[in-house]
């Protein structure tokens, strides 16, 4: 399974105001090229082409914190194909409102993955971890 990887930037960006990640549309880029800890923008990532996939916007269920402990919880995604896309291996979270479409972190699926037309690719979120959680030291 694919493990979440934050951005660098992503705290600072918490920290700065940038995210609403309660109300914020985040969706999802693909990428064949290794993102890098230090890309902070949509901009920075090398993106696959979309023509034939289906809508990579996240669907936010619960956002909240318990006794200081934060955590994003988002619906799984599931992407189909009506042409060919990809290859890709990553999945990159961005925030689709902020104005530079900030990064949050990314999945490294371990292979290249294409997809044809027809075919599914799901995004299985933790349902009890969330996608993200945030605790101050």
């Amino acid at each position: 399974m694919a493990s979440f990887q934050k951005f660098d930037a992503f705290p600072e960006a918490v920290a700065e105001g940038k995210h609403d990640l309660g109300a914020d549309q985040l969706a999802v880029a693909l990428t064949n090229t290794a993102p890098q800890a230090s890309d902070s923008v949509l901009a920075d990532i090398t993106e696959v082409s979309y023509t034939g996939l289906s809508s990579r916007n996240l669907t936010t269920t619960s956002s909240s914190q318990t006794s200081g402990l934060y955590k994003l919880v988002v619906a799984d995604l599931t992407l189909t194909a009506s042409g060919d896309v990809g290859p890709f291996r990553y999945a990159v979270i961005y925030n689709d409102t902020a104005t530079s479409d900030d990064l949050i972190g990314f999945y490294d699926y371990g292979e290249s993955i294409t997809l044809h037309a027809g075919e599914e690719f799901k995004m299985d979120f933790d349902g009890t971890a969330g996608l993200l959680q945030i605790e101050m030291q």
